[in-house]
């Protein structure tokens, strides 16, 4: 039998919970550490080096090498802090968080491809003393085949999906807010999870509680996340359709908005995604793009290194006008 999300923490003494796509999925994270918290499980959060454009114009995630003020684990691993920024000058989302929460948070790196973050990851854990992984989309692209209408952004999500299979430590994928991000249609998501279920891959579910929000209510303004920021509005009451990126994608808010959904990520990774299984193997970001560009699946790199987001930046209030 599979066991669910509040036996794994019973077994459990540290995690690590890290948002898997980047941008502001650190925020995501917030209420799952919280809630593991509760169970006695000590927790520490994190995200990925990779920026949305609205905050580092530069495409793909920084390497570890690039930052600064921050305490490197391995090659694709660090601790951050409140002063940890790239060398360039941009302030990462986890220094946000660190600064919000007065603790240490986490980085990852995956210029290295798949293999680089898996061995990067079971470092961290051994030196942290983490026995673990809760990886947590917001939105839900992580449940996509690839090949749905409206995805925009599969790497980040799909290499993390990845290199969860494969690590030392037991893993849970969880997914927070369905469609918040204007990806994929809450039918799909619904369908897709229903088939991961029936795979014996449903770990639980939990919904935004009111501590929850007040943390994310005084962590949200200070960051530049929309996905997390709509969960929490659902958590409030909101019902209906919004607009999110400036009107280039349109959110239909429900209270299922607010749940976070755990699941087996082997049982996602073999049951919906085209090429999860196929990115192992990569030991390079372009590796990985590569494949899903021959797969016909969409990857947030090649948005950004075609610089197509600054066709409405200007417009993009989160913005700071790029470069």
């Amino acid at each position: 039998m599979t066991e669910s999300l509040d036996d794994m923490a019973k077994k459990a003494n540290k995690a690590l919970v890290l948002g898997i796509g980047g941008g502001g999925d650190v925020v995501g994270t917030i209420p799952t550490s919280r809630y593991l918290r509760e169970l006695d499980v000590k927790t520490i959060v994190g995200g990925l080096t990779w920026e949305r454009y609205v905050n580092d114009p530069e495409p793909g995630p920084r390497k570890i090498s690039e930052l600064e003020n921050a305490k490197p684990l391995s090659n694709t691993t660090a601790l951050a802090n409140a002063k940890t920024q790239s060398k360039s000058g941009v302030r990462f989302t986890e220094a946000i968080i660190a600064e919000a929460l007065g603790e240490e948070t986490f980085l990852l790196d995956f210029n290295e491809g798949v293999q680089g973050a898996i061995s990067g990851l079971n470092t961290a854990f051994e030196k942290l003393d983490i026995d673990l992984f809760v990886g947590i989309d917001v939105g839900g692209d992580v449940l996509a085949r690839g090949d749905e209408e409206g995805l925009h952004s599969m790497l980040a999500d799909s290499m993390n999906l990845a290199a969860m299979t494969k690590l030392k430590i037991p893993t849970i994928l969880g997914v927070l807010g369905f469609g918040v991000d204007g990806e994929l249609d809450l039918d799909t998501l619904l369908e897709n999870t229903a088939r991961v279920a029936s795979k014996g891959g449903y770990l639980g579910a939990r919904g935004l509680t009111q501590k929850d929000l007040d943390v994310l209510d005084k962590v949200i303004g200070n960051t530049k996340t929309e996905a997390t920021a709509l969960a929490a509005r659902a958590a409030k009451g909101e019902m209906g359709k919004t607009k999110i990126r400036e009107g280039y994608r349109e959110v239909y808010l429900t209270p299922i908005s607010a749940l976070t959904f755990f699941l087996d990520p082997l049982i996602v990774l073999e049951e919906i995604s085209i090429v999860g299984e196929k990115l192992v193997s990569t030991k390079s970001l372009d590796e990985a793009q590569e494949i899903l560009k021959e797969n016909g699946v969409p990857s947030e790199l090649t948005f950004e290194r075609n610089y197509v987001w600054k066709d409405y930046v200007e417009k993009d209030k989160l913005s700071d006008g790029g470069s």
